[in-house]
């Protein structure tokens, strides 16, 4: 750019000094050449030399080769040969390596087919493992190992197929042997608490000596017996014990379970292992219809449930996650659910006290049994306290018949002692102490009847049987204790009080046996803190503990008392009635017999008679049963005086009643039973006495003008019931007076009858307005 844009003239001058640099380096390579062209001519002429030599060479290396040639012809066939050689040798050795290859394939497929046949699947299992993942990808390039390949699956199948065909099997043998295995079991954990109780029992034999001397001679044999008993039989049981793995045997379940581990369809296994075995537990807990009516029914339903889970408990030990303790949990609950409905159920219909206790017992053996394998079996010992009340109920049921037929077979009369060994007897029985008695010579009676020891008797009895019951329910002194209380209770209050009641109201039962159940129920009364006593020996409950219940005999016995006074009552009433209605009266008789009626004095006999017997009652109870026959005899006499069928009444027949009357009141004066005060028992028949006392005196005057005054005499007399009688004595007088008006004295007592008759009248109008 600076050649053309600069000066002018500078392109030329730029030309000027290129060529000048031209010509200078053209003399450089013209002197160059100058220089090496002698060293050029010599070279050719050394070429031209070497030709000739060259030629010759050529003639003398193809003369050789052609000679060598010739001579190399056999060492060719020679290599030849010798390549031929290892090539097969190559071969050889290929083929021997492939081989070794195969022989361990077909090995194990042989011993493959060798486990099948001999039905070792597990380790047909494991060598079809080892054939794929080892053996076979060495060679599977060969077609007999594609034949293999294709027989493994159909294997695995098979296999599968066998192994779930063991494990029905096994579901079915299991089903089977489950009452055989729970039967052991139950039988094995009900020795080992037979064991253990009778060495508990052997360490307190000392604590029981301090107790009464007989039943602790009865306590320490049967400890002896039970102890020896359960000595022997765990000498037995350390011979032989039987497990669920001697009973049924597990393998296929071990087997099948391992197969389809292996096979990865361990979940598949376990799903219908779990599903069948639900279905199985329902088949044992379903009852039999008549499960109730025989213990070995129960028996062989428990027997069945407890092998159940004997089986699934050692399922659950010896295998991992074929089931699992929430399965087991789960499985039990509902088990546990369909038990206690099915026991509530069942239960329900027994109606003997043995079989409920033989259900107890089996119930508490499957609760222990089942315990002991880790089950929680709380629900059943709350059941258990259900099916005490109802052995409670059945228990009364059946003491309610035995008080029964002891109240039959008693006589009601006291116990007759001749001499003091009798005298033991008796009170060996019954807790019976009488100083006053005991200074009396032989022989002699005890004021109770024989029903009043075997009432005792069986009261104690009931207790060692609802005693039986508590045991084994894992509760404690106090809580059973409590439970005696409150069931004895129940024997007293309900049963034994309705017997009594029922007893009283016997159409058979006369005033001499009501007498004697009155004696009877006192001394049974006082029988009950020994009772208490008994209760708190057996279990070792001191009665001063705040919460110990105490027994409500003493309300029994009173009500009873009460019932058998009231039917006293009713009684003697009811005989007054009897003589009162063969009464007799003449009631138009012009003047008495001058003596007392004989029905009347056959009644005062009576009482006089019955009123000795009651010499053994409570002094409250034969007065007020004397006070209330002589008010019942003195208000039938009042009601026979006043009776509306009677029309008339002769003043011969007020004296004949007055002299029964006056009877009555000789007989009420005569204390038949002691501790009256005064004249109290006379007061009785004071409205008797008035009112006939104003007929026989004729006090008319007296009685109008005193009428409403405290201090009259005749103040127990009602205007009414005066008024009745004086107008049937009127009706009488009319009657029996054809020709009374030609009588001046006659016409002026009829007269005086009418105007007494008005007043009264009046009297009586006059109270009932006022009213």
């Amino acid at each position: 750019r600076s050649v053309y844009d600069d000066q002018p003239n500078a392109h030329q001058r730029f030309m000027e000094k290129l060529d000048a640099c031209i010509r200078n380096h053209d003399r450089e390579i013209e002197k160059m050449c100058n220089f090496h062209h002698q060293g050029f001519v010599d070279a050719i002429t050394e070429l031209l030399k070497v030709r000739a030599d060259a030629e010759k060479l050529k003639v003398q290396v193809t003369d050789t080769n052609r000679r060598l040639q010739d001579a190399g012809k056999e060492v060719i066939a020679q290599t030849e040969e010798i390549i031929r050689c290892r090539v097969q040798q190559r071969n050889i050795t290929t083929v021997v390596e492939k081989l070794q290859l195969c022989l361990p394939v077909l090995e194990m497929y042989s011993k493959l087919k060798e486990q099948m046949n001999v039905k070792r699947y597990y380790s047909a299992l494991k060598t079809m493992e080892q054939l794929e993942n080892q053996y076979l990808p060495r060679v599977s390039q060969y077609r007999f190992c594609q034949i293999m390949i294709e027989n493994l699956p159909k294997l695995r199948e098979e296999i599968k197929e066998i192994s779930m065909s063991d494990l029905k099997d096994f579901l079915e043998s299991i089903r089977k042997h489950s009452d055989r295995i729970g039967e052991t079991a139950m039988k094995q954990a009900q020795q080992q608490k037979t064991f253990s109780t009778a060495l508990q029992k052997q360490n307190n034999v000392n604590y029981g000596r301090n107790m009464h001397l007989s039943r602790n001679r009865i306590l320490e044999s049967k400890n002896e017996i039970t102890l020896k008993r359960t000595f022997e039989e765990d000498d037995e049981y350390e011979e032989e014990v039987l497990t669920a793995q001697d009973l049924v045997d597990f393998s296929p379940v071990y087997r099948c379970l391992h197969i389809y581990s292996v096979l990865g369809d361990g979940e598949i296994f376990e799903n219908y292992y779990r599903k069948q075995r639900r279905k199985q537990a329902r088949l044992v807990l379903q009852p039999q219809s008549s499960m109730h009516e025989t213990v070995e029914g129960y028996r062989r339903y428990f027997s069945q449930i407890v092998g159940f889970f004997v089986v699934e408990d050692h399922i659950l030990h010896v295998t991992q996650g074929l089931v699992t303790r929430t399965y087991t949990d789960e499985l039990w609950n509902m088990a546990l659910s369909k038990i206690i409905a099915v026991l509530r159920t069942h239960s329900s219909y027994c109606s003997d006290p043995d079989l409920v206790m033989e259900l107890k017992n089996l119930i508490v053996v499957f609760a222990d049994t089942l315990q002991g394998y880790g089950f929680p079996v709380n629900r059943l010992f709350d059941l258990l306290f259900e099916i005490r009340d109802q052995y409670n109920e059945t228990l009364l049921k059946k003491w309610s018949g035995l008080f029964r037929d002891i109240f039959e077979a008693d006589n009601y009369s006291p116990i007759p002692v001749a001499n003091e060994e009798e005298y033991k007897i008796v009170i060996s029985k019954f807790p019976f102490q009488d100083p006053e008695l005991d200074k009396q010579s032989f022989p002699k009676k005890l004021p109770m009847s024989q029903s009043v020891p075997q009432i005792y008797i069986q009261v104690k009895e009931f207790i060692y049987a609802s005693l039986k019951f508590s045991e084994s329910l894992h509760r404690s002194s106090t809580e059973i204790d409590d439970m005696l209380r409150k069931s004895t209770n129940l024997l007293l209050t309900r049963t034994l009080s309705s017997c009594l009641q029922n007893l009283i109201k016997k159409p058979h039962i006369g005033l001499t046996e009501l007498v004697q159940i009155i004696i009877n129920t006192t001394h049974l009364e006082q029988a009950c803190k020994y009772l208490e006593d008994f209760i708190s020996n057996i279990t070792n409950i001191s009665q001063v503990t705040v919460h110990t219940a105490r027994l409500y005999g003493l309300s029994t016995f009173k009500d009873a008392r009460h019932a058998a006074e009231g039917e006293i009552y009713t009684k003697l009433n009811q005989k007054i009635d009897e003589f009162i209605q063969i009464a007799d009266y003449d009631w138009t008789m012009s003047e008495s017999d001058g003596r007392a009626s004989g029905y009347l004095m056959d009644l005062i006999n009576f009482l006089r008679s019955t009123f000795q017997v009651f010499t053994h009652l409570p002094g409250k109870v034969a007065q007020t049963a004397c006070m209330s026959a002589c008010q019942h005899l003195s208000m039938s006499l009042m009601q026979m005086l006043l009776d509306s069928e009677l029309r008339q009444i002769s003043m011969g027949a007020i004296q004949q009643f007055n002299l029964d009357v006056i009877q009555c009141e000789l007989f009420a004066s005569s204390e038949p039973v002691p501790g009256f005060q005064g004249d109290t028992l006379q007061l009785a028949f004071i409205d008797l006495r008035q009112l006939l006392d104003l007929f026989m005196v004729w006090d008319w005057s007296t009685y109008l003008a005193d009428y409403g005054q405290a201090t009259s005499k005749y103040l127990r007399v009602n205007p009414s019931t005066a008024l009745t009688l004086l107008e049937k004595m009127k009706d009488s007088s009319k009657k029996n007076n054809i020709f009374a008006q030609f009588r001046k004295n006659d016409r002026d007592k009829q007269k005086l009858i009418e105007t007494v008759v008005k007043q009264l009248r009046s009297l009586v109008n006059g109270m009932s307005q006022h009213t």
